[in-house]
C-alpha cells in the first residue's frame, strides 16, 4: 500500500480523506493557501506544503505547484477530491509522466466524461438514454437564441466543463436565453477556465437521480445504487437522500445496468456517478458523469457500508474489487444536508466571518448503542435506529472566506426507515449551533418539516415551488406556539432562580419557588396567558400537561418536554425574554407578570431606516459589472449590477422605476454587505 499520499484540496473533504487514510496507516500532504494557514485540514495532515494566494487559481488549481509539493514530501499518490483539479486530464497525465499516482479515472475517461459534449455522444453509443439537444458549441448569445428556439422552450443553458451548479442557467424565453448565455459562460470561465456552453431541452417536474458506480483495472465494475438529489436551489443541491422513494426496482436495475455499460465503455477505473434526470413516469435521462467523489458519496456508505474513498485507494494502488454486484445491498435510509454560510433570509446570499461557535450534534448512535466499524461508513447495531454523521473541515474559530465554495459541513442522518433519518436529521439540526455567521440551518430544518419531504413527492423545483419568494423562517402552528409560550415561562423561571440563588435575602428566594407561577407571553401580535401549577402548565386555559426542563441560565440549548413532545430549542436570551429556535422556526417570546405586560403593550416599536433610495450590497462579493451610468433612467427589473460571491454571479436588479443619482463603487472594487452601490433620486 502506499506509504504516503497527498491531498490536492481544502475543506471537509481534505479532512474526509484523511480520516479513511489515516486508519489505513497511510500518512498525508496537505496544501494550503494564504486563506487556508489555519484551516483544519492543514492540522490533520502529517505535513503541509504552502502553494499560493487565496485565489484558487493562484493555489489550488496549479498543477505545477501540486506536482512540486508532491516531490518535495515525497507523496507516492495524489486524492484529488472533487472540484478544483479533480476532473483535470491534463494533471492526471502530468502526474502520470512523473511517476506519481492518481487517485482516481485514467486521463481518457476523464476526458471523454468531463466533456458534457463528448459525454453525451459516447452515453448514447453505448445505449444510455440521453436528453435531447444541441451537443455543438454556441459561439454568441444570437446562436444560443436561434438554437433555443429550435430545441423548445424551457431550455438549460449549460457550461461544458465543471460542476456544482456553476454555468447552469434555466431560459423560458429569447431574453432569459441571451442574459442566461452570457452569465453561463463568465461563470464557466472563472471557475473552470473553460467557457464552451451547449443547450438541451429542460424536463420539466425532473428529479436528479444519480448512480453511485467503482470500478477496477480488471475490467470489474459494479453499481452501488441511487441517490436522490432534488432538492436544490439555484441547481446545486442542498439536501441528498439513498435511496430515492421514487424508483422501483426495475428502474433502479436499469439505470444501475446503463451507468456500468457507460463506464465500461471508457475502461472507467475508481468511484465515479452517473447523473439521470428523471421525469414523473419514470423516464431517465443521462446528464453528464462525474469522475470523482461526489459531494453526497456519505449518503451511499451509510446504506452500503461501502468505504468509498478506500476504495479509491485500493483500486488505484492496483488491487480489484472485493465484491461483485450481487454483494451490494440497500440497508435502511441515509440523509445528507448540507449546511452552507448563506443567510436564507437573505434570499440565500452568501456570508463570510468567523465562526464565533461552531457546535455541531455528536456523532455515532442516537440512542447509545455502537456502530460497526471503526470508518466514517459504520453504521447502528445492537438495537440502534438511527446515527448522525458530520463531515467538515471546520472548527470554532475558523473563518468562512469569499474565496470558495461556502459549505461548513455535511450533516448525515442513517435510519432503518426514510421517515426514521429524517426525524433524525430534525433532531440533529435542532442541536447544530453555528453562530457568527449567516447559514442554512434553520432552512434545511424546515424541509425535514415540509409535507412534500415528508411524503418523498419532490422535485428539482420543489425550493423555487415551496419558498418562491425567499426563505422568512417556518411558521408556528397554534400548537406550538402554545408549547413554546410554556417553554419560554419555564425558561424565564429557571433563569430568575439562578439569578436569585445568589442573593442573601430570602425574600428574593421565597417569591421564586411558589407553586403557581402566571405570566403573559408576546409571540408576534399573539398575547398568551400561561399558568405554572406545580408541574402542569396550561396556556390560554388549555391544560398542556406536565412540563420538565433541566435547562440552566446561559446554555445555548434546552431540551424541554410539555406534555407528550419533547423539544429540543436553541435559546438565546433577549430582553424581557428568549428568541427561540426549533425546526426551521425563529420567534421572540417575552415574558411578563400580568401588571407589567399592560405597559409593555403601551412601548413604542423602532421602525428600520429607509433605505428605499439605494442599492445595497446583499452580501460581501466582487463587484463584476456595472450596467447603468449616474443620470440614467431604469425601470423595474432592470439589471444594474453584477456581484461575485463564493464563485457565483448575481445579477442586481431595480425594483422600481428611478433616476440613478450616483454610483460610488467601481468594477473590481470588494465590498461588504450593505455596502451601498448606487444611490437613486427621490
Amino acid at each position: 500500500m502506499f506509504k504516503k499520499i497527498l491531498i490536492a484540496n481544502r475543506g471537509e473533504i481534505a479532512c474526509r480523506v484523511m480520516k479513511t487514510a489515516k486508519r489505513m496507516g497511510i500518512a498525508t500532504v496537505a496544501v494550503y493557501s494564504d486563506a487556508d494557514t489555519d484551516a483544519l485540514h492543514v492540522a490533520m495532515a502529517d505535513e503541509a506544503v504552502h502553494i499560493g494566494p487565496p485565489q484558487a487559481a493562484q493555489s489550488y488549481l496549479l498543477a505545477d505547484t501540486i506536482l512540486k509539493a508532491c516531490q518535495d514530501t515525497g507523496a507516492e499518490a495524489v486524492h484529488p477530491g472533487y472540484g478544483f483539479l479533480s476532473e483535470n486530464a491534463a494533471f492526471c497525465a502530468k502526474l502520470e509522466a512523473a511517476g506519481i499516482t492518481f487517485i482516481g479515472p485514467k486521463p481518457r475517461a476523464i476526458e471523454a466524461m468531463g466533456d458534457k459534449i463528448t459525454s453525451k455522444k459516447i452515453a448514447a453509443e453505448a445505449g444510455v438514454s440521453t436528453v435531447p439537444g444541441h451537443m455543438d458549441l454556441i459561439d454568441d448569445a444570437e446562436d444560443a437564441v436561434r438554437i433555443a428556439r429550435k430545441i423548445g422552450y424551457p431550455v438549460m443553458i449549460k457550461a461544458s466543463a465543471g460542476g456544482g451548479g456553476k454555468g447552469m442557467r434555466i431560459a423560458w424565453n429569447d431574453a432569459e436565453a441571451c442574459d442566461g448565455f452570457e452569465r453561463s459562460r463568465s461563470e464557466a470561465k472563472s471557475s473552470f477556465g473553460d467557457d464552451r456552453i451547449f443547450i438541451e431541452k429542460f424536463v420539466e417536474e425532473p428529479r436528479h437521480i444519480e448512480i453511485q458506480v467503482l470500478a477496477d483495472s480488471f475490467g470489474h465494475c459494479v453499481s452501488l445504487n441511487e441517490r436522490e438529489c432534488s432538492i436544490q436551489r439555484r441547481n446545486q443541491k442542498v439536501v441528498e437522500e439513498a435511496p430515492s422513494a421514487f424508483l422501483d426496482t426495475a428502474t433502479r436495475k436499469a439505470m444501475g445496468e446503463q451507468s456500468v455499460a457507460l463506464a465500461k465503455a471508457v475502461e472507467y477505473q475508481s468511484a465515479g456517478t452517473v447523473e439521470f434526470i428523471v421525469d414523473k413516469n419514470r423516464n431517465f435521462y443521462f446528464l453528464e458523469m462525474n469522475t470523482r467523489l461526489q459531494v453526497e458519496h456519505p449518503v451511499t456508505e451509510l446504506i452500503t457500508g461501502v468505504d468509498l474513498v478506500e476504495q479509491m485507494i485500493r483500486i488505484a494502488h492496483g488491487e480489484a474489487l472485493p465484491f461483485t454486484q450481487d454483494d451490494v445491498t440497500i440497508d435502511g435510509w441515509a440523509i445528507e444536508s448540507r449546511i452552507y454560510a448563506e443567510d436564507p433570509y437573505r434570499n440565500f446570499l452568501p456570508s463570510i466571518g468567523r465562526l464565533k461557535r461552531y457546535r455541531p450534534p455528536a456523532e455515532g448512535p442516537l440512542d447509545g448503542s455502537p456502530a460497526t466499524g471503526d470508518g466514517p461508513a459504520g453504521r447502528a447495531i445492537g438495537g440502534g435506529r438511527a446515527i448522525i454523521r458530520n463531515d467538515t473541515g471546520v472548527a470554532e474559530g475558523s473563518e468562512i472566506s469569499m474565496f470558495y465554495d461556502p459549505m461548513i459541513a455535511k450533516l448525515c442522518t442513517w435510519g432503518d426507515s426514510r421517515a426514521a433519518a429524517t426525524d433524525a436529521m430534525a433532531s440533529a439540526l435542532d442541536q447544530f449551533r453555528l453562530d457568527g455567521i449567516g447559514h442554512n440551518v434553520p432552512f434545511v430544518a424546515a424541509i425535514m418539516q415540509h409535507p412534500r419531504w415528508r411524503s418523498g413527492e419532490i422535485s428539482t423545483g420543489f425550493i423555487a415551488e415551496e419558498y418562491p419568494g425567499g426563505f422568512q423562517g417556518a411558521v408556528a402552528g397554534d400548537a406550538l406556539t402554545a408549547r413554546l409560550a410554556a417553554a419560554a415561562v419555564v425558561l424565564s423561571a429557571r433563569s430568575e432562580r439562578c439569578l436569585a440563588s445568589g442573593e442573601a435575602t430570602l425574600g428574593a428566594n421565597l417569591g421564586l419557588i411558589r407553586d403557581d407561577i402566571r405570566r403573559i407571553v408576546f409571540i408576534g401580535e399573539q398575547r398568551l396567558p400561561v399558568e405554572c401549577r406545580g408541574d402542569r402548565v396550561t396556556v390560554g386555559g388549555v391544560d398542556l400537561g406536565p412540563v420538565a426542563t433541566h435547562w440552566r441560565r446561559g446554555e445555548p440549548l434546552a431540551h424541554v418536554g410539555v406534555g407528550d413532545d419533547a423539544l429540543t430549542i436553541r435559546v438565546e436570551p433577549i430582553t424581557n425574554g428568549f428568541r427561540l429556535r426549533l425546526r426551521g422556526i425563529a420567534i421572540e417570546a417575552k415574558v411578563y407578570q400580568p401588571h407589567v405586560a399592560k405597559l409593555a403593550e403601551l412601548m413604542p416599536i423602532k421602525k428600520a431606516p429607509d433605505t428605499s433610495n439605494l442599492l445595497l450590497c446583499p452580501m460581501p462579493g466582487v463587484v463584476v459589472s456595472i450596467a447603468v451610468s449616474p443620470g440614467d433612467t431604469v425601470e423595474a427589473g432592470q439589471a444594474l449590477a453584477v456581484v461575485e460571491a463564493m464563485k457565483m454571479e448575481n445579477v442586481l436588479r431595480a425594483e422600481n422605476k428611478a433616476v440613478v443619482k450616483s454610483i460610488p463603487v467601481a468594477e473590481g472594487d470588494s465590498l461588504t454587505v450593505d455596502a451601498v452601490i448606487m444611490e437613486f433620486e427621490q
